[in-house]
């Protein structure tokens, strides 16, 4: 493998396992781009040499040889494991690199980290970017949604090289300058969690068709298939119909009966929930389905509930009159734009507290292609935002408001059919429960802010008048205007 002491690459990557190693091909194969590699294990750097010999990659055996195949500002993107081992990376890279320089965190990193490297990395004079890179290891390869942060001025060189090699719809690349230090990977961070609320939706709906009607794994997929040339259309959508579809080499049954069935997740969802709590806005879609994954990983608490449960419910015929099919497919659609209002609440919010100027319609434009949410549905938000960018809710705007009212009648009926049934549905039924919240002149918050008054002297404000109040429940329970509580 030759060192290299001669500045001729606009871009560096360092790590080259599948996801690094893709990127950096995608790089080298768009016109104006020289891609200098480096991995900390210099079998892989030989490996991709060895593979792809025509890519014309320059190749370091050290950090500092990478640092000085790179031209001015030097551009180095990390794809390493999130943690420790991108803390250790970006340290080898600051010693090496000087002032105006930059680094750039294409992993899937917490938020928190981001900034708080950025916040570091800007003292010493080097601009840090954290970008979110949606689209697996194909995307990787053959355009990814991307979503940088960072400041602007590295936005000026770092901008042209990600549109390079990001995915393309209607002409337009799928990336956009998300915000400073953290933005980027706190909207790849609500990306997932929507993807998360997305696939458990899926998942629900192929219960329903399998249970309800009675449908095989295959007659489903046709169904999905369908779908997929609607409204519904999207990358999830096509790749469960193909799921649906493989039969096991080994057993000749439909693949999704020999798959086990607990769900995994790697912590984005997670992130999502804990920082939308922290932010104080309601994702119940998503929450549900990390919860979800949360309980079909529990195996041993599934298995003593069953032990005990002398019976189920018997499952209930459809309404007369009605297309099973249509109504959950109704139903699907209505749930998907909760959990995509949610999302997006999360990143209004998220823009308020960290100060970042986000454009909810530029990252549902970039969301259309590359990445795993992306859908002709997309669009619509797309179109919302323009017509009012400071929209309350995505369930205010016409387009959405209609397409829920006409479905609202078949989305019951699909959750009340489950709920005697005894199917789960804990998105469906939370994206219900959420509409449905919204959608109540009053809510029981009353009586529970009558109890935290109660106990705890919270306080609380009244229908007809202006002020903060609490009873003295302790005493003769009289009235008496107060301020109100920080607890």
């Amino acid at each position: 493998m030759p060192d290299t002491a001669t500045a001729t690459a606009n871009i560096g990557v360092i790590g080259l396992a599948v996801m690094g190693s893709n990127l950096a091909r995608n790089l080298s194969s768009r016109e104006g781009n020289t891609v200098a590699v480096y991995n900390r294990s210099p079998e892989r750097t030989d490996l991709l040499l060895e593979e792809h010999p025509d890519e014309g990659f320059v190749a370091a055996g050290s950090i500092e040889d990478f640092a000085a195949s790179l031209t001015k500002p030097r551009t180095a993107i990390i794809m390493v494991q999130a943690g420790k081992g991108t803390d250790a990376v970006i340290q080898q890279l600051s010693d090496v690199f000087e002032p105006g320089d930059i680094i750039v965190d294409g992993g899937n990193a917490n938020f928190q980290d981001t900034i708080r490297r950025e916040k570091a990395l800007r003292e010493k004079g080097l601009h840090f970017v954290g970008v979110g890179i949606s689209g697996g290891e194909e995307g990787a390869l053959k355009g990814p949604s991307i979503m940088p942060g960072g400041s602007v001025e590295s936005y000026k060189t770092l901008g042209p090289i990600l549109e390079s090699i990001a995915a393309v719809v209607d002409g337009v690349p799928c990336v956009t300058h998300i915000g400073t230090d953290g933005a980027g990977h706190f909207v790849k961070m609500i990306h997932n969690g929507i993807e998360y609320a997305d696939m458990q939706l899926i998942a629900e709906a192929y219960d329903l068709l399998r249970n309800v009607s009675g449908h095989e794994p295959a007659a489903i997929a046709d169904v999905f298939e369908t779908w997929n040339s609607g409204d519904l259309e999207s990358y999830l959508i096509e790749i469960t119909a193909e799921v649906l579809r493989q039969v096991d080499a080994k057993t000749g049954k439909p693949f999704v009966d020999i798959v086990l069935d607990q769900a995994g997740s790697k912590g984005t969802g997670v992130w999502t929930v804990q920082n939308a709590l922290d932010l104080g806005v309601p994702v119940g879609g998503i929450a549900e389905a990390v919860f979800a994954r949360a309980v079909s990983s529990h195996p041993e608490q599934r298995e003593a509930v069953q032990a005990i449960v002398e019976s189920r419910p018997d499952v209930v015929a459809p309404a007369a009159g009605t297309s099973f099919e249509d109504d959950v497919r109704a139903a699907l659609y209505a749930s998907k734009v909760v959990a995509y209002a949610q999302g997006f609440d999360a990143i209004i919010a998220g823009a308020e507290k960290y100060g970042w100027d986000i454009d909810k319609g530029a990252v549902a434009t970039i969301w259309r292609g590359g990445c795993i949410i992306r859908a002709q549905f997309l669009n619509r938000i797309v179109e919302a935002y323009a017509n009012d960018a400071t929209i309350p809710s995505l369930l205010v705007d016409p387009y959405f408001a209609k397409a829920v009212k006409e479905g609202e009648a078949a989305w019951r009926r699909v959750v009340s059919t489950a709920a005697l049934s005894g199917i789960p549905i804990p998105g469906f039924g939370a994206a219900l429960s959420y509409y449905d919240s919204l959608a109540s002149k009053r809510l029981p918050a009353a009586l529970v802010q009558g109890q935290r008054d109660f106990f705890g002297a919270h306080t609380y404000k009244r229908v007809d008048e202006p002020g903060v109040f609490h009873t003295l429940w302790s005493g003769d329970r009289s009235e008496i205007a107060t301020e109100p509580s920080t607890h």
